[in-house]
């Protein structure tokens, strides 16, 4: 990965992980245009290949060698992914709009986001049927459907509605499949009826009658019930109802029939193709809105038009890629010609394929081999990424920005230092008018509504005044979230000390750059903090903006508590049990994310666990009489507990087996990869007895935490119902870590055991 250093004067905003996207995100790895920030938006991490789904669902693949790693391609390529999904596109404002997280901002922008089996018109198709596109959630019935196999009492019958490649291909792979499950299982004599049903006259319309008497063959031998020439009009429970009268009675229903577009492309404004997808040129370029382009199957090219099929889309990686440079440097795009004939490569769930090209089709064993390598080849292009030369300045090339822009951004360096640096009034105004988030309380007394040289806030009687701080630089490329994670982060002191919050001052670093993206990446941070201070209680007041190389965010946070009521380090008893409310690993498994040794849905997990407020689990705690608490941040467990136990004048038993982890927290310190702030906790080791040092788990004992969880004293007698609230209330890791007992007098102040 080359980190692209030259200040950001355009945006390139990818939606989707389409086949097309992954091939332009990693072109951009390799050749990066500096002044350019790539943006990818897309709801799944790990985006599938189709090519490879049947060959999933048979178990000749597992999920991670049918998947391209989205987390770890943006990395490579130094763009930023935003785990989101579009539901929405202005282009007159050039704005993409999300389903969680405010608009974002594109001067390019392209759009691959694949299609789903059309349910209009069927009534009962989009409740009952399963449609194998998106197919993330095709597989997440598959899990389901295979129990149910595995369960079922009677006989049962499975359709699936569409005769294309794509409904022929998953059929024999979930017939395939399902035999090997029944027979291993003892129940062979259990596999369902299949039936295909289509409203074509035949099977494989788009394919040559050489290929389709192949499968008409194999469907047959596989005793396989067709229905060609039967419309479904309509899916209820137990049947689907043809358009000839005729009842079919089911027990699942898989859709794969013709594609249909994402249903918000209709509010866009885009011209659109006549079935409601992306009317594109030659050149992938929206016919209505020249910075907008389509690929894959959202694109309706209207001077070649071809079927939605997963090999023209990874053939439009590259035309794509070239044009949408050209595109950012005002540069007419180039057309290109699809090929007219294509090769398909079909499996029939055994090993076994068909190919058919033109009029020719061919089978066999050697074919699923030949289909594996392909299939194998392309998804391994985007698991094996290169390293890259080190980067040769901040160029901006021709077409990106204007003299003037590059004599004032280009130095970074020269740019002022001191209150010079600060971000100016005017974008400062713009974006605390855009945030719409509270900032007022009663006991604000001078706040953002009128502001002044200083916030005042009141206390109210028989009250204390709690405060912290914490500032630290993003982990990941999003803005947004990492407000939401800073903001989390910061109010945890407030929640380990059983305080309200009351209200927040920011202290944010925005890099140098143009004003609109200085003022879009200040409200990108501040609009995610803000909701989470807001879902907090808390008003922000205040703080401090300036300029700097990267971005950096914190917060002065304060809160008010009753004195008597105050949790603190240091009420830990002997006999207490030591409760821990979130999984440790963040440290590990981004410094793994860094270097691309991390799969992205571990990072999905361990952001999900950073914006788990500790609200909620300070007040079960409380709840359950909690002698003692902190929040587990930078110095890790052990330096955390030892704090404590020091504090209290006790010790502590751990037991490193019940410490909760992280997905992937493991496999990442398995391969020497640790936090750059782990060596020096792990100094603190002196204060442990115990050997250890060989337990898997041992090093992240260590780790430094961001937005961690709660650790906690609570009586003995009360720990166990403690435990259940707490998971109840949605901390599923929170668990048992040990127990304290009296000081020896000795060094030592944790024990590890067993």
């Amino acid at each position: 990965m080359r980190p692209n250093q030259a200040p950001v004067v355009k945006e390139l905003v990818l939606v989707g992980g389409g086949h097309a996207h992954v091939g332009v995100i990693r072109r951009f790895g390799m050749r990066p245009i500096p002044g350019v920030r790539l943006i990818v938006i897309c709801r799944d991490t790990h985006t599938p290949y189709s090519g490879m789904l049947p060959g999933h669902v048979c178990g000749f693949y597992d999920y991670d060698e049918a998947h391209i790693d989205l987390d770890r391609l943006a990395r490579f390529a130094g763009a930023r992914l935003y785990r989101n999904e579009a539901v929405g596109l202005d282009p007159e404002a050039k704005l993409v709009f999300c389903r969680d997280r405010p608009p974002v901002p594109y001067d390019v922008l392209s759009i691959n986001i694949g299609s789903a089996p059309s349910t209009a018109g069927v009534p009962g198709a989009a409740e009952l049927a399963v449609p194998v596109k998106p197919i993330g959630g095709f597989l997440a019935h598959w899990q389901r459907l295979t129990q149910r196999a595995l369960e079922a009492e009677r006989p049962w019958t499975l359709a699936v509605v569409g005769a294309g490649a794509g409904g022929v291909e998953i059929l024999l792979a979930v017939q395939a499949r399902l035999r090997k499950l029944l027979q291993a299982a003892g129940r062979a004599n259990s596999l369902p009826h299949f039936r295909l049903v289509t409203a074509s006259e035949q099977i494989l319309p788009e394919h040559n009658p050489r290929a389709r008497a192949k499968f008409e063959r194999i469907l047959h031998e596989r005793g396989v019930e067709v229905h060609v020439g039967q419309p479904v009009v309509a899916v209820a429970p137990g049947r689907l109802d043809l358009a000839r009268g005729e009842q079919l009675p089911v027990d699942e229903v898989l859709w794969v029939t013709a594609a249909g577009p994402a249903a918000w492309l209709a509010d866009t404004g885009l011209a659109l193709d006549a079935a409601g997808f992306v009317a594109v040129d030659a050149c992938l370029r929206s016919v209505s809105h020249p910075d907008v382009f389509a690929a894959g199957d959202v694109a309706g090219v209207l001077d070649h038009p071809r079927p939605k099929s997963g090999v023209f889309s990874v053939r439009q990686a590259k035309p794509l890629d070239r044009n949408l440079r050209r595109a950012l440097r005002g540069r007419r795009p180039l057309p290109f010609r699809p090929q007219r004939e294509f090769l398909t490569i079909i499996g029939t769930g055994e090993r076994y394929a068909v190919a058919a090209r033109g009029r020719w089709a061919i089978e066999g064993a050697w074919v699923w081999r030949w289909k594996d390598w392909i299939d194998r080849r392309f998804v391994e292009r985007y698991a094996d990424l290169p390293e890259m030369a080190a980067d040769q300045g901040p160029r901006l090339p021709d077409g990106l920005a204007d003299a003037e822009t590059l004599r004032r951004l280009a130095e970074p360096a020269m740019r002022c230092g001191g209150c010079g640096a600060k971000v100016g009034a005017t974008v400062l105004g713009r974006v605390l008018g855009r945030l719409g988030i509270p900032t007022v309380r009663p006991d604000v007394l001078v706040g953002l509504d009128a502001p002044d040289d200083a916030a005042v806030l009141a206390v109210p009687p028989g009250k204390v005044l709690v405060q912290s701080v914490d500032h630290f630089r993003p982990m990941l490329d999003d803005p947004y979230v990492f407000g939401r994670i800073a903001a989390n982060h910061s109010l945890g002191d407030l929640f380990a000390m059983g305080a309200e919050p009351q209200s927040a001052l920011a202290v944010v670093t925005v890099p140098f750059g143009p004003e609109a993206q200085t003022e879009e990446t200040l409200f990108q941070l501040l609009a995610g903090a803000g909701e989470v201070l807001s879902e907090a209680g808390a008003a922000l007041v205040g703080g401090h903006t300036g300029e700097g190389p990267e971005p950096a965010l914190g917060f002065v946070v304060n809160g008010l508590a009753d004195p008597a009521d105050i949790l603190r380090k240091s009420g830990m008893r002997a006999g207490d049990r030591l409760i821990l409310t979130k999984p440790l690993g963040t440290g590990a498994l981004f410094a793994g994310d860094m270097r691309l040794k991390a799969r992205g849905r571990w990072i999905d997990a361990a952001i999900a666990s950073m914006l788990q407020s500790n609200a909620a689990a300070a007040e079960v705690l409380r709840r359950h009489g909690a002698t003692a608490c902190t929040d587990v941040t930078g110095f890790g467990l052990i330096g955390h507990l030892l704090e404590m136990v020091r504090a209290s004048g006790v010790s502590a038993r751990l037991a490193p087996s019940a410490v909760p982890l992280l997905d992937g927290a493991l496999d990442i310190v398995k391969q020497g990869i640790f936090s750059s702030l782990q060596p020096e906790n792990l100094r603190l080791r002196r204060a442990v007895a115990g050997d250890a040092s060989g337990s898997p788990v041992y090093p992240l004992l260590f780790d430094p935490q961001t937005a961690g969880g709660l650790l906690a004293s609570v009586p003995a007698d009360r720990a166990a119902e403690c435990l259940s609230a707490l998971r109840e209330g949605g901390y599923l890791h929170a668990s048992d870590v040990g127990e304290i007992v009296a000081w020896d007098g000795g060094e030592a102040r944790i024990a590890l055991s067993a």
